[in-house]
């Protein structure tokens, strides 16, 4: 354990979590805007479904921990709409099935303290022909229509369970060339991607109304006191402790 304990965000899902902190990725993005305010953690594992991440969801957030996160952000669906394998096989999950395993995370999370928030991420759309080209030998099929389908009812879900949930699967179409620019396979975040995630996010946690405000222009620095150490411009030592070049670009101003 590192001291001072700070707020711990954790990103849970699956390879848009997994990938995350690379490539300007939007979990990277986070832990930068939210540098000496929160400690942002990666759950990220690829390839994965809303039952597999079921099955470990008490391995993941145990009941017991003597620290409970502040923040879970969550993300699962893309996977569970891929159609169905002849096999058998593969990450698929019938969409009923979908919707009672999330909402069984939901519950989980919820119950590991008052103060613990969560927020949803659905399914974004994703590009169907750049996806075929990148995708190799996958078996896998795999449509934006499905990816509509699961991201509608991941939040109806939201809706009825009073959570928070962040419809990527519209917020992704807002953008000029969406299909391209958002993309680095027609399915995973490229930074102009993340980028909409991040705001998607900021804008959610800006407008909660929870005590405390999870918001990083609301949240404590770490050491924010003034030092003699402190840089010295024009003779007089300059307090840079809530300089944060990457939140001025999601001020609450610009959400």
């Amino acid at each position: 354990m590192v001291g001072p304990v700070r707020p711990q965000f954790v990103l849970f899902g699956s390879s848009i979590v997994q990938f995350s902190f690379g490539n300007d990725g939007w979990g990277a993005v986070l832990a930068d805007i939210y540098s000496r305010k929160a400690d942002v953690l990666l759950r990220g594992y690829s390839g994965w479904n809303s039952r597999r991440a079921l099955a470990v969801i008490d391995k993941v957030f145990p009941k017991d921990a003597p620290v409970q996160p502040s923040l879970v952000i969550v993300y699962f669906g893309g996977n569970d709409s891929i159609h169905p394998h002849p096999t058998g096989l593969g990450p698929h999950v019938p969409l009923p099935e979908y919707i009672e395993n999330m909402r069984k995370i939901a519950i989980h999370l919820k119950s590991l303290s008052d103060k613990t928030r969560v927020i949803f991420l659905s399914s974004p759309p994703m590009n169907d022909e750049h996806f075929l080209a990148k995708r190799g030998g996958s078996d896998a099929v795999r449509t934006n229509e499905a990816c509509r389908i699961y991201s509608e009812a991941c939040l109806n879900l939201c809706r009825e369970m009073n959570l928070k949930g962040i419809d990527l699967w519209n917020a992704m179409q807002q953008v000029d060339n969406w299909s391209t620019v958002c993309f680095t396979d027609g399915v995973h975040f490229s930074a102009e991607g993340s980028k909409i995630v991040v705001k998607e996010i900021l804008k959610v946690l800006y407008e909660a109304e929870w005590e405390p405000s999870l918001y990083w222009e609301a949240m404590h620095t770490e050491f924010p006191e003034d030092s003699p150490y402190d840089p010295v411009v024009q003779g007089i030592p300059m307090n840079i402790s809530e300089v944060n070049f990457s939140g001025t670009l999601y001020s609450s101003s610009k959400i």
